[in-house]
This record gives structure tokens, sequence and C-alpha cells, in this order.
């Protein structure tokens, strides 16, 4: 009798998950969400709050075609970021062969983008860059090699993408060498980081990537 009892609470219990799985399970809806980074603040407005997550700030670089590049150019887009320079002879390589890969596995689509940020304008001209994104089958509407004030380059990696925390002016004492990327989403948060000299970190960011997509094309549907 106790046997049969539990045969049938078995049996119970699957009728309900396949009547769950047929009838409310949302096959679209992604399996998990990405965290958001950075500091936050909550604001009320009308008896309701809030949260309101960081941001990165607008800015205005020159691309490898000498191009103006901003905030909209990215619009409608997610995109992966880092900050690199084309004499590096360490790590910048590897970083931008894994960049490189992880750009063919999205190639075409216009809703993800790639910005590599020098570190070193002095010697990443416009025509410098062209060069190294020649050499790494660039297209230049997907990703973009920017250089600009070093100043303002060096504040956006420490202060919008939170890349380096190290302190430091911008000036010709101070200098940046970080591995890593960020993934960005189409509000401008920050949502991971990645070692881009590590091709298993590489491959998460690639499923990241896919995740954050699904993510909106969810949204986009409810």
């Amino acid at each position: 009798m106790k046997i049969k009892f539990i045969n049938l609470a078995l049996l119970v219990i699957a009728a309900a998950v396949f009547v769950y799985a047929f009838f409310f399970y949302d096959k679209d809806k992604p399996i998990r969400y990405l965290p958001v980074y950075g500091e936050k603040s909550y604001e009320s407005k009308n008896g309701k709050t809030d949260t309101v997550f960081h941001t990165i700030q607008d800015f205005s670089f020159t691309n490898q075609d000498g191009q103006t590049v901003t905030q909209k150019n990215f619009d409608g887009s997610i995109y992966v970021t880092d900050f690199f320079f084309t004499t590096c002879h360490t790590i910048c390589p590897i970083m931008s062969t894994q960049m490189e890969r992880v750009a063919e596995k999205f190639k075409g689509n216009k809703e993800v983008k790639f910005l590599s940020h020098t570190v070193d304008p002095d010697i990443d001209t416009v025509e410098q860059l062209k060069r190294y994104a020649i050499r790494h089958n660039v297209d230049a509407g997907q990703w973009m090699f920017v250089t600009g004030n070093k100043k303002e380059l060096y504040n956006i990696a420490r202060t919008s993408y939170l890349l380096d925390a190290s302190q430091g002016d911008g000036g010709p004492n101070d200098f940046i060498h970080t591995q890593n990327f960020a993934l960005i989403d189409k509000d401008k948060r920050i949502r991971g980081y990645y070692d881009g000299t590590d091709t298993t970190e590489m491959n998460l960011l690639i499923k990241d990537i896919e995740l954050l997509l699904s993510e909106y094309h969810y949204k986009e549907k409810h």
C-alpha cells in the first residue's frame, strides 16, 4: 500500500511539472540575468523608489578612419570595451586576438559592437590604429579603435568603465595597462568583466553576450 501511495504521489508531481512546462513555462525567458556593476543610488518619485545604476559617461574620440565616435554610435547595441596600445608586446596582442575571435562570432550582428581605446595616444595615431585594425580583420562599423585626449581616455577607463583602480591624472607619467574587458548593455550599464588573455573567460563572454541579447529580446516581446 505504501509503495502504491509513493508511486501515485510521483505520478501527481510528474503531471504537475508537465502542466507547468506546457502552459506556463516561457522558453524565451533568459535562464539567468547578468548583474549590474558599479555604485547605485535610489530615487523616489511619486511614492515609488527606483534604482539608479552607474552608467558610462558621454565621450567623443576618433576612430581608425578618422571619424568621431560617441555614445550615439552604440545606441541600440551592447558592446565590449578594452584598453590597449599597438606597440605592446605582452598582453595586448593576446587581447586583440581574443577580441577578434569574439567579434567574428557576432560578425554582422548590428546589436553587438566592440570598442578598443588606446592608452598611448601619442604613438597610436589614426594611421597607426588603421594599420592595427587591418591586421585584425576589423569591420570598422562593428569594431572601433579610438584615440583622443589622454586625460579623457584615462578618466573614462577609471571612472566610467571601472577598469583600473589606480590613481592617476592622465599626465606624462601616468599609465594604464589592464587585460580586462567590460561588457556594456544597451542602457550604458556595466554587465560583466572578463580577462582578455584567458580563453575560458572569452568563451564565457560569448555566452554572456548571447544571454544579454536574449534578455533584451525578451523585454521587447513582453
